[in-house]
């Protein structure tokens, strides 16, 4: 019997276009552990003040990035997915779903199913810990199985920011670019989520200001805390690649509403570093695994804008692991081993 692998990335609309992006958005900001306000006014802010507007300019945002092939994270996901069936052999079955968005995870469990392997392993691909990615695309698994009368055993490869398969290719990503733009500074620019997200999950220990004590050291009383890991995935990155402590930055995106969230901000961070003196910039966002709208429109266009508006030159983009050899062996070297707790090393 094969084994079955299911990759579970974002999601993506069918197309750059305003009724698509609607639909989308509204499945997206409908899930509790992405918009979390009691349903009543996550339905008013949703229905009122969200879905009338942003899916128009959401929907010229995608015409920048989009490809003759389609969405970029949804054809770099295929490609990962095809680069995988080739690596894992016969022994596989290998199927791609979105959380939010087509192939729903319920489609691509159910082809495991029809396949009839004897286990299934889920890889939310996302390198940290947060309740509205990696924690909602697990439930959602576990929603669908439960309507299920019996189903194979299932494991689920937890965030994997500190695998060594995955730094190694991001390393082998970032060094060639560095190595070409040598950069003033470099970015590292992660998603962003609410504060009151670490609170609500109890990853707030010390507070969220620039002197948490996850920004410095992530212990294991604190390893789940989706900043904190960001904090030490910056400074793991930033060792192996021989970067200087005061050439690096760090900056949160793609906030929503009004609400902090964490800081810095990334756009705010893109101006500052212009304003003291950055001429040469490069960014990388080390919590995307596939290039995307927030990677290829809100920081290789907007960003850049931004940046030389301020005064900087040129501003270069990492490009995401997307489907890179060396992204594909981590993976397959992933799901082969025995799924294990958040490991601690030194740091």
């Amino acid at each position: 019997m094969k084994r079955g692998l299911l990759l579970v990335n974002l999601g993506t609309p069918d197309a750059p276009e305003t009724p698509e992006v609607r639909r989308y958005l509204r499945e997206f900001l409908s899930d509790p552990r992405v918009l979390d306000l009691p349903a009543v006014g996550r339905w008013l802010l949703l229905n009122l003040v969200i879905l009338p507007f942003r899916p128009a300019r959401s929907a010229a945002a995608y015409r920048e990035v989009w490809t003759p092939q389609g969405s970029p994270l949804m054809v770099h996901s295929r490609a990962l997915a095809a680069g995988l069936v080739g690596a894992l052999g016969e022994g596989w079955q290998v199927e791609l779903a979105m959380r939010y968005g087509t192939p729903s995870i319920e489609q691509g469990l159910q082809r495991l199913r029809d396949a009839q392997v004897s286990d299934v392993t889920v890889l939310p691909l996302y390198p940290l810990n947060a309740a509205s990615s990696n924690a909602t695309a697990v439930a959602k698994v576990f929603e669908v199985l439960q309507q299920w009368f019996d189903f194979p055993p299932v494991r689920v490869v937890p965030p994997f920011f500190d695998q060594p398969g995955y730094l190694d290719a991001m390393v082998a990503g970032a060094r060639p670019v560095l190595e070409a733009a040598r950069p003033d500074h470099v970015l590292f620019s992660y998603h962003g989520i609410p504060e009151r997200h670490l609170a609500r999950g109890g990853h707030s220990n010390g507070g969220c200001g620039p002197e948490s004590p996850c920004v410095h050291t992530l212990s294991e009383r604190d390893g789940h805390c989706y900043r904190g890991q960001s904090y030490w995935l910056t400074r793991e990155l930033g060792r192996r690649l021989e970067l200087a402590p005061d050439t690096v930055s760090v900056g949160f995106q793609s906030r929503l509403g009004r609400t902090p969230w964490l800081r810095p901000y990334t756009d705010e961070v893109l101006v500052e570093l212009a304003q003291r003196g950055v001429r040469r910039l490069v960014v990388l966002c080390p919590s995307f695994v596939s290039d995307c709208l927030e990677t290829l429109e809100e920081i290789e266009i907007r960003g850049r804008e931004s940046f030389r508006a301020a005064g900087g030159e040129e501003l270069v983009l990492v490009p995401a692991l997307n489907a890179a050899p060396q992204w594909v062996e981590a993976v397959v070297q992933m799901i082969e081993a025995p799924v294990p707790g958040l490991a601690f090393p030194q740091r």
